[in-house]
């Protein structure tokens, strides 16, 4: 994948964040965490030079370009992180303001002919099936109206932290679909399994804001 355009724009975005949240968040000295960063940059940008370029329709393009950037970050921490101190540092590097407007930007169009119509097509493409580092998924609306469920059976998160050694992080990853949902402000965010905690698929379910099961 290219370095230039959205992967650095990216990083340009958030390093500032994940930065910060290693202190914050992780206790490391300003020194220390100016070091990490430092050397996080040079992975990041092996990170991307080595994933093949996704396809233009593929909307998961920022999720690998993400896990590239907290990946980055986990392999030159002095010491491994928890599930849970990964879990935290990952979410305040990530929920900027500007990502919280974007949230909010997003959830005003959740359930919209647009969405649906995204959903549908990012099911059809199956990206996964030629790009390993991609999510392949399908698209079940509720029966009774009250929103939709992706569920992925290929996910390409999982694919490149296992070839990390992060694979039991991974769930630093997924609990940031919860957050996300409850910014965009339309969606109760609903799930039972995650591939990465054994499961037979990863479902992530968007229920309509009010509305109970």
């Amino acid at each position: 994948m290219k370095y230039a355009g959205m992967p650095m724009g990216m990083w340009l975005l958030f390093a500032k964040s994940f930065r910060r949240q290693l202190s914050q968040v992780l206790g490391y000295d300003p020194q220390t965490a100016k070091m990490i960063s430092t050397k996080a940059a040079l992975k990041y940008k092996e990170l991307i030079r080595k994933l093949p370029e996704p396809e233009k329709s593929d909307r998961f393009k920022m999720n690998i370009v993400n896990c590239a950037m907290l990946s980055a970050f986990l392999l030159n921490l002095p010491k491994r992180p928890s599930v849970k101190e990964a879990t935290e540092f990952y979410r305040e590097s990530m929920m900027t303001e500007p990502m919280k407007w974007f949230c909010r930007k997003s959830g005003k169009n959740k359930f919209s002919e647009k969405d649906i119509q995204s959903m549908k097509d990012t099911a059809a493409l199956r990206a996964a099936d030629r790009n390993p580092y991609s999510w392949n998924m399908e698209y079940l609306p509720y029966p009774d109206g009250s929103g939709y469920e992706a569920r992925f059976t290929a996910c390409g998160i999982c694919t490149l932290m296992k070839e990390l050694g992060l694979y039991d992080l991974v769930p630093a990853m997924c609990r940031l679909d919860y957050t996300m949902s409850e910014a965009g402000g339309a969606s109760d965010f609903v799930r039972q399994y995650t591939l990465a905690s054994g499961g037979p698929y990863c479902d992530c379910g968007y229920r309509k804001k009010g509305l109970t099961q």
